[in-house]
């Protein structure tokens, strides 16, 4: 009787610790195709320290961050923005053969895509931003193809987390064809 009593009590202060919070997802603009294709593998995605966290980021001045802390990434940024930007560049290029970092082998990849994600969280005046650096190589030389720095900004649709997390996700969206225009 006492465990259960025990077990009750730390599942009620478990749920009381961590009121109202709320998990966002980026999402890719549809699915990737099925079968197979030309091989893209994307990733490893580097991030900015300021958004390396769980947290949502805003920018509130122009030298000024907050940090949500009810408002929370469901998941690894990192991951999820690798996770998008391939299912975008699979659907864009009509490959079912994506894969994100790490992958078991190089033999099914044509090219790989790395970013460098310098900025992407929405700011006080009602828009998203990004900076993203990218690199894709050919695969199984490595040899440099090319190498840019995506940088846009999409207007918020709405006040609210879940319209920054949707314009973030359109900008990972034109990021994905900024990088398929220089791979076709």
């Amino acid at each position: 009787m006492t465990r259960l009593f025990l077990l009750i009590a730390v599942l009620f202060i478990a749920g009381c610790s961590q009121p109202g919070q709320k998990f966002y997802v980026l999402t890719a603009s549809g699915p990737v195709p099925s079968g197979g294709g030309i091989g893209i593998g994307v990733g490893p995605t580097d991030i900015a320290g300021y958004l390396d966290r769980v947290n949502l980021v805003t920018q509130e001045a122009p030298n000024q961050l907050g940090v949500a802390e009810s408002h929370r990434w469901a998941g690894d940024l990192s991951a999820s923005i690798t996770r998008v930007t391939a299912a975008n560049l699979g659907r864009l290029l009509k490959t079912g053969n994506v894969r994100t970092y790490p992958w078991q082998t190089d033999s099914e990849i044509s090219y790989q895509v790395t970013l460098d994600v310098r900025q992407l969280h929405a700011q006080s005046d009602g828009f998203a931003i990004c900076e993203i650096g990218w690199r894709a190589y050919s695969l199984p030389d490595r040899r440099l193809k090319a190498s840019k720095t995506f940088t846009d900004r999409e207007p918020l649709e709405s006040d609210g987390f879940n319209a920054s997390v949707a314009a973030q996700s359109r900008l990972l969206e034109r990021l994905a064809e900024n990088i398929a225009a220089s791979l076709r």
